[in-house]
């Protein structure tokens, strides 16, 4: 659906058989300003709950304690995962018990726990990691490093994927990764402070996204790119009212793996162009392929509908990006190489199909690209 808001997605889904083996997150990302030297900067914030109904006085974390998983221990908490991509890139972890954190019983969804708070519209908070704690914690999967953040949130236009992660298939967890962009194109304005150096978020120029997934497991290949800092290479000027999003990877339905798909939309100066295979009344088509060289990664996708066409090539420098991690509701940590980014670049070229004819609407140049890649350990 073209730019829908659906604050019921957003809504907290770890209810049910979920709430003893899922997952839950918010994620957001965008780039801010160093107040002194104008320097950008790509962040994220993310707020991951897993397995409430195991929850103990303290987080649990199983992943590195085969012990542990063959007791059938599985992980319980709240991780609050910030970071940033670039020169001196960094994933920080601070993890609460579930008896720390407050959950809204209502929408729109808000969570806080300790000083960290994160709802629709508002969201701040901070993590301190010492080298000696990374030393002593290699289960807190992260590196050492401050960052204290407080933001406005405003999401201005949303990828609503349709029935798929509608009620109906939500109540019976029917996908093992559900997904919702609330805010595919979303502006924030405020601050953020990193190793002690401020920056600020302006709306004009942080490109920022929001996002949630939520489901009992991850899917591999796993495939995101975002990005609304988009420019017209056939005229030369800024898309202020455009932003593409791709995502999605191996879908599983009821346990049952389907063939690669992706799920992607473009909104183009306020049109909508849908690449969704699950409306199959669209003839929706995705090829892709992701691979690594030594020093970057790599994204071919191409979409296709009756009437449209979206042929992206995107690239990231693995200098640039992280290989970030996540602990599975059953307590594994298969993804061990999923390449994670803010900085990526690219073409994307949109067209117009009339039967076999395709006729170019625009040739886009995009940045500040949120990108991800990663496939399971063999």
């Amino acid at each position: 659906m073209a730019n829908k808001s659906d604050l019921t997605r957003d809504a907290w889904m770890l209810k049910g058989p979920l709430a003893k083996r899922g997952y839950d997150w918010w994620w957001h990302s965008l780039t801010a300003e160093n107040v002194v030297t104008g320097e950008s900067k790509a962040f994220y914030i993310e707020f991951f709950t897993c397995n409430p109904a195991l929850a103990k006085d303290e987080p649990v974390i199983v992943w590195n304690r085969p012990e542990a998983q063959k007791r059938g221990e599985r992980p319980s908490y709240l991780m609050v995962n910030v970071g940033t991509w670039g020169r001196e890139k960094a994933q920080l972890h601070r993890f609460f018990a579930w008896k720390d954190v407050r959950m809204s019983a209502v929408l729109p969804y808000e969570i806080t726990a300790g000083d960290c708070l994160c709802s629709e519209t508002h969201t701040k908070g901070s993590v301190v990691i010492t080298a000696e704690e990374v030393a002593a914690h290699p289960e807190w999967m992260c590196d050492a490093g401050s960052m204290s953040w407080d933001l406005d949130i405003k999401k201005d236009v949303s990828f609503h994927v349709g029935y798929g992660a509608g009620k109906f298939f939500r109540d019976l967890n029917a996908f093992e990764m559900f997904w919702h962009a609330e805010g595919m194109k979303t502006k924030f304005s405020g601050e953020i402070v990193f190793n002690g150096v401020h920056y600020r978020v302006r709306p004009e120029t942080c490109y920022g996204y929001a996002d949630k997934n939520w489901g009992g497991d991850f899917t591999s290949p796993w495939v995101w790119l975002s990005s609304n800092n988009l420019r017209s290479l056939k005229t030369g000027k800024q898309l202020m009212n455009s932003s593409f999003e791709i995502g999605g990877g191996r879908p599983k339905v009821f346990g049952v793996a389907l063939d690669r798909k992706l799920l992607g939309q473009f909104w183009y100066e306020g049109k909508n162009y849908e690449f969704n295979f699950s409306k199959f009344w669209t003839g929706s088509g995705t090829k892709f392929d992701c691979w690594e060289t030594e020093d970057e990664i790599h994204w071919h996708v191409v979409q296709t509908t009756l009437t449209a066409k979206l042929d992206s090539q995107i690239v990231c420098k693995k200098a640039d990006m992280l290989l970030i991690n996540y602990e599975a509701p059953n307590g594994t940590k298969r993804h061990n190489r999923l390449w994670n980014g803010g900085t990526g670049t690219g073409v994307l070229k949109l067209y117009r199909r009339v039967g076999k004819k395709e006729i170019l609407i625009d040739e886009i140049e995009a940045a500040n690209i949120g990108c991800e890649y990663g496939e399971y350990d063999r």
